[in-house]
């Protein structure tokens, strides 16, 4: 029951810097011997983190036979005689402690103490390294899959992470044993342990992808001005360059969208706008509604009210599948903007291009759509199963869902 053997064995596998080491060795073999002695004064604890051995020694001074009169502080001479031979009245007697001096029973509480407050040590350890890179992108690989979150080792320092369900993407199916990259969101204190918690639905983790494809934007040569999202479904990020030679959304997507394509993977298709930031409001309104081409725009700058007119075959892309692409458009220029169409009826959210749908329809079969003059959602919903099949050599089946699929956007 050695507790050299404790801390030789705790020093070893912990990341604890030695001289807190040392503060935490020294507590608990001072109350050690206060239990024993009533006092720690008189006492030196000598430690070794090289070696992970101690000393205890106990410092007395020498009187005459018959004139001790404190023990803690006082040692007859015949009795520091019985501990070498060399001593004489007014010196110091330095008298070494061993641990079975102690019995049994305090040196068990005593490794227990050291055990405990090593563990708080580390935790605090792991809470403060945490802190330190929130905002951080961290790989790790899926340890455990429960039903409202999943826990995740991670691949550098082998801490366990929690990533919720409510922050993955719709797309998110793990299995254990996958790697999968997320955000240090936020770090907490659950019941005295450290809580690091996980986020792939963050704008965060969606600008620290950014920053990891894009060279420019870790360089400083390109600003991520605002993020906004729908998970999973679309996002519109607006950048700028204080480089007038660097265009900061052809940087952002690359050549022939190299970089744009590993982000996108990563977010499960996510469609994902860059627009190029402006101080021009009307001008960054314009921008944020791609890939719809704005005729003209109204603004009301005391209610961040915007009224925009578009053409009425741009009506449906403005708006989006959903009324994504406006949504996300409002919130990333922080307008409430209404679509007319040119002679200046307001529009109801009632048609979507079919090109919203290529996350759920092959691109093969809106081509034949287009083939036969369909480009929007209703226009293809006004002809019946039969006219469809008759017109397109589309596969019964293929129709039926293509129909259902469509339906279920209007009922939404």
């Amino acid at each position: 029951m050695n507790l050299v053997d404790t801390f030789s064995e705790f020093k070893a596998g912990k990341n604890i810097d030695r001289p807190t080491m040392v503060r935490v060795l020294e507590d608990v073999f001072r109350t050690l011997i206060r239990k024993k002695f009533g006092s720690d004064e008189n006492f030196d604890v000598i430690v070794n983190t090289t070696k992970g051995d101690l000393e205890l020694w106990r410092v007395r001074e020498i009187v005459p036979d018959g004139e001790v009169t404190d023990d803690r502080a006082q040692i007859s001479i015949s009795e520091a005689l019985s501990i070498d031979e060399d001593y004489e009245i007014g010196e110091e007697c330095y008298e070494q402690l061993h641990l079975i001096d102690f019995g049994r029973r305090a040196i068990m509480a005593a490794r227990q103490t050291l055990i405990s407050r090593i563990m708080e040590l580390e935790k605090d350890e792991v809470y403060k390294k945490y802190m330190e890179r929130v905002g951080d992108i961290v790989l790790g690989e899926v340890h455990q899959i429960l039903k409202r979150e999943v826990l995740v080792l991670d691949d550098a320092t082998g801490n366990e992470l929690i990533l919720p369900r409510t922050e993955m993407i719709k797309g998110d199916f793990v299995r254990k044993g996958d790697m999968v990259r997320a955000v240090i969101k936020t770090v907490e204190m659950r019941n005295n342990n450290p809580v690091v918690i996980l986020s792939r639905t963050d704008n965060t983790f969606l600008e620290k992808l950014m920053e990891q494809e894009v060279p420019e934007i870790e360089d400083g040569l390109i600003t991520v001005r605002n993020i906004v999202r729908i998970p999973g479904d679309r996002a519109k990020v607006a950048v700028e360059s204080y480089d007038d030679r660097i265009d900061p959304v052809g940087a952002c997507v690359g050549m022939k969208g190299s970089r744009i394509h590993g982000i996108v993977r990563e977010l499960h298709n996510e469609n994902i706008d860059i627009v190029n930031f402006t101080n021009n409001t009307s001008l960054y309104i314009q921008r944020a509604l791609t890939p719809a081409k704005v005729t003209k725009i109204d603004l009301d700058l005391e209610t961040s009210r915007a009224n925009v007119y578009l053409e009425a075959d741009q009506v449906s892309l403005a708006i989006g599948k959903g009324g994504t692409n406006i949504k996300l458009a409002s919130r990333l220029t922080g307008f409430e903007i209404d679509v007319y169409r040119n002679n200046q009826e307001e529009i109801e959210i009632d048609d979507v291009d079919l090109d919203e749908f290529k996350d759920e329809i092959d691109d093969w079969v809106i081509e034949a759509l287009k083939g036969i003059g369909c480009d929007t959602a209703k226009s293809v919903l006004e002809l019946s199963k039969e006219e469809l099949l008759r017109r397109t050599d589309l596969e019964e089946e293929t129709v039926v869902d293509l129909l259902r699929i469509l339906a279920d956007e209007f009922e939404e």
